[in-house]
């Protein structure tokens, strides 16, 4: 099994937390510069050159809920990332949307404009970015409150989702201090076993993120 991705990459880090979880092996085919061959193969498997990609027995599988419940029917391990029970799976997927939309999302608009020239940013669009996620550090915070992971108290789908959306959008919009359920459901998912192995193995690219890395994490 072959996953196109880079440690660094939320999207990557959030499938690699799945495949961590369950002890799932895998052969990582590395997207980045030096690396033509899988660049190549890469485009070619998804033209829209997203990724994390996942190639199994001939299957090519894109995005990451999607890879990562394809995990779970294909190469199921002890972890149950997503519940058999068809309601409280419903939950799982609503917060796995949350973290992609609402905190994943706005993130990556304030990251990407930093990349921009000058005479192309956008501010207004940034300014918005922020304000979302303030608004979604505030319902989750609430949300939080009496609940371990994000759909409850099982490690989820939702949690894979949650962990590089709240370890990158701390760095680029700082969680208020007010907001401690999720300071605390954060450092739970940096202590996770499977989460801080993708974060330590994304170490040594820190120095590519556009906003600069803090001295954290």
């Amino acid at each position: 099994m072959k996953l196109y991705a880079h440690p660094f990459s939320s999207y990557c880090q959030k499938v690699l937390t799945a495949l961590y979880e369950n002890g799932i092996p895998f052969e990582l085919q590395l997207l980045a510069p030096g690396n033509e061959q899988a660049v190549a193969e890469h485009a070619a498997l998804w033209p829209l050159k997203r990724m994390p990609v996942l190639v199994d027995e001939g299957r090519t599988v894109m995005e990451a809920s999607i890879i990562i419940e394809y995990l779970g029917l294909y190469h199921p391990g002890p972890v149950r990332l997503l519940p058999e029970d068809p309601r409280a799976a419903l939950d799982v997927r609503l917060m796995d949307r949350f973290f992609d939309n609402y905190i994943m999302t706005p993130m990556q608009k304030i990251v990407s404009d930093r990349i921009r020239s000058a005479e192309n940013r956008d501010p207004h669009g940034v300014n918005e970015a922020r304000k979302l996620l303030d608004t979604a550090y505030r319902w989750l915070d609430q949300t939080m409150a009496d609940r371990e992971w994000a759909a409850g108290d099982t490690f989820s789908l939702a949690d894979c989702a949650a962990a590089p959306a709240l370890f990158y959008a701390d760095w680029a919009h700082p969680i208020d201090e007010a907001w401690s359920n999720v300071h605390g459901y954060r450092r739970r998912l940096l202590a996770r076993p499977s989460f801080a192995r993708a974060v330590d193995e994304a170490r040594p690219y820190r120095s590519l993120f556009p906003l600069g890395a803090p001295d954290r994490d």
